[in-house]
């Protein structure tokens, strides 16, 4: 299973989050445990790592692979969850609050997991299966403007409007093969492979609402740092790096108020101090060896 996930980022991850060896952690998409097996090694005896993750063969995986770990506690919830598990684990604050938004390789790679268009699967896309939609309900049952605005909202595709009316009018897409031969259709073979990736990244985003779930983790997170305590991020798409990128800017605001006014009155408090003023990348070696980080940007911000 190591090849299946390959932390990103990895050193830099440490670097920023683990700021006191004996603190309380946050992972909150634990996947298959790369990064978490790092970070642990890192802790002391009396470090502790509180984990979630909604992918059942990745839970289920931890669960064997962590078994004999005391420090480490795996929960099968959304990361929006923070607050809730935190209350479960009488946990007020933490010393560092991590999340990969990476889809993992073997998601990626796995047919049964439904996640990649160059293998035939059922039409999915949910990390969680238990969601009640899944990218086969857009697809087929979803109107022709929703689905353009889907596509070019959450993948940022030039050709939305004709990809949604030619998905229209070959209903039924039962599999991500029929899905790839519409597209396939009435995009040239050189844009192919990067059409594809935006559409299945719209729908992916979109069936898990993962934009609104990741503002609603970044909010209740800055409230359970602790001060002097770091929140870590990497992201793999312009549409999640810009919330981080807002909500650390947002939160090391000091006033919101319009300039003409003489005196602060919104109140606003200064909760964060942005550490990296740019995204920290992968470097040229990390890349030749794992392909899949080459469009990781890792955002870091201190309580204060």
């Amino acid at each position: 299973m190591k090849e299946y996930h390959i932390p990103v980022l990895l050193n830099e991850s440490i670097k920023y989050l683990i700021t006191d060896n004996n603190g309380i952690y946050f992972d909150g998409t634990l996947g298959f445990g790369g990064h978490a097996s790092e970070f642990l090694k890192t802790l002391s005896s009396e470090g502790k790592l509180v984990t979630t993750e909604v992918d059942m063969n990745a839970f289920n995986y931890c669960k064997d692979k962590f078994s004999g770990e005391k420090r480490i506690k795996l929960y099968n919830a959304n990361f929006s969850q923070i607050d809730l598990v935190s209350k479960i684990e009488f946990i007020a604050e933490y010393d560092g609050i991590f999340a990969d938004l990476g889809v993992s390789s073997f998601q990626l790679d796995d047919a049964s997991a439904g996640f990649t268009y160059r293998q035939d699967s059922p039409l999915d896309l949910r990390m969680d299966k238990t969601l009640k939609l899944s990218a086969y309900e857009v697809v087929n049952k979803f109107s022709k403007e929703e689905l353009e605005k889907i596509l070019f909202e959450y993948g940022e595709e030039k050709n939305s409007r004709k990809i949604a009316e030619k998905i229209i009018e070959n209903r039924q897409v039962q599999t991500t093969s029929d899905l790839v031969k519409i597209i396939s259709g009435i995009t040239p073979e050189r844009f192919l492979n990067k059409t594809l990736s935006r559409v299945f990244q719209a729908l992916r985003i979109y069936v898990n609402n993962e934009l609104g779930v990741l503002e609603d983790f970044l909010k209740k997170s800055v409230g359970l740092l602790k001060k002097g305590g770091c929140i870590v991020i990497l992201t793999y798409h312009s549409l999640e790096d810009r919330i981080v990128k807002d909500t650390f800017k947002f939160e090391a605001l000091s006033c919101i108020c319009p300039p003409e006014f003489p005196v602060c009155v919104c109140g606003k408090e200064k909760r964060l101090e942005v550490i990296t003023k740019k995204p920290v990348q992968p470097s040229e070696k990390e890349i030749s060896l794992n392909r899949r980080a080459r469009s990781a940007k890792l955002r870091a911000a201190r309580r204060v």
